[in-house]
């Protein structure tokens, strides 16, 4: 039985893939790393290949860049599975790396899919991966929980009303892919006074990496996989929120 694993590699840092990430890597027959159409090398593919020989690695092409053409989208997957389906034809284990997690976002949720359906039997399993939010977090000194608060992460593709919707409530709100709303969000941070305390980055772990506090985020826009932190407000003291 042929085994598809999506591998999370983190948000770029090469240091952030775990032990296990490592291991799925390196015992895989090939590693598939998906490209834009473009075929610009992409964050999983620099990260990957600190890891494996780039004659392990195989480039294959999504529209992860395609919004509006839904017919194009979903060729450019049936594609792209045809191309890994006859890669677990021909090798016994298959590794995916794709940003972050595997299970957050990602390209990998809609391959494997499609897996399923043209390679009936073929294991699925995923490896967990540090989230562009963790990384943020750590980076910035933001806290992103405490004691009951709870925790909402929004694509800002879904529309800025979501993320605002979010904002009105009592927890962190996390927002990713907003770099080309960054004007919105903006608003949207200052007309429920989230904007104070509120950090966002890109980049991460890369050389062109950037961390600065949301209230310089009317200068947008900014890269697409910009992720935001507005922590919940807090008083109390230490451990106000148990």
């Amino acid at each position: 039985m042929s085994r598809l694993i999506g591998v999370g590699v983190g948000p770029g840092d090469p240091e952030l893939v775990t032990v296990k990430g490592v291991r799925a890597l390196q015992e895989a027959d090939v590693v598939v790393v998906p490209v834009m159409d473009t075929l610009e090398r992409g964050r999983a593919e620099a990260t990957v290949l600190h890891y494996v020989g780039a004659e392990k690695v195989v480039r294959v092409v999504f529209a992860l860049n395609e919004r509006t053409d839904r017919a194009r989208r979903e060729a450019a997957w049936d594609a792209a599975g045809e191309q890994v389906s006859e890669l677990l034809r021909h090798h016994d284990i298959v590794s995916f790396a794709t940003i972050g997690d595997p299970n957050v976002y990602s390209t990998f949720t809609y391959l494997a899919q499609t897996i399923g359906e043209l390679v009936p039997g073929t294991a699925v399993e995923t490896i967990p991966g540090i989230t562009a939010m963790q990384d943020l977090a750590a980076r910035s000194g933001a806290v992103l929980t405490e004691g009951t608060e709870p925790l909402t992460l929004v694509p800002v593709t879904a529309g800025a009303a979501v993320l605002k919707g979010a904002l009105e409530g009592p927890g962190t709100v996390v927002a990713y892919k907003f770099g080309r709303l960054a004007a919105e969000v903006a608003t949207a941070l200052r007309e429920t006074g989230r904007t104070e305390g509120a950090v966002w980055g890109s980049a991460l772990g890369l050389p062109e990496e950037s961390i600065r506090p949301a209230a310089d985020l009317d200068e947008g826009p900014l890269p697409y996989l910009s992720t935001l932190i507005a922590p919940a407000p807090r008083g109390g003291g230490r451990g106000g929120k148990l």
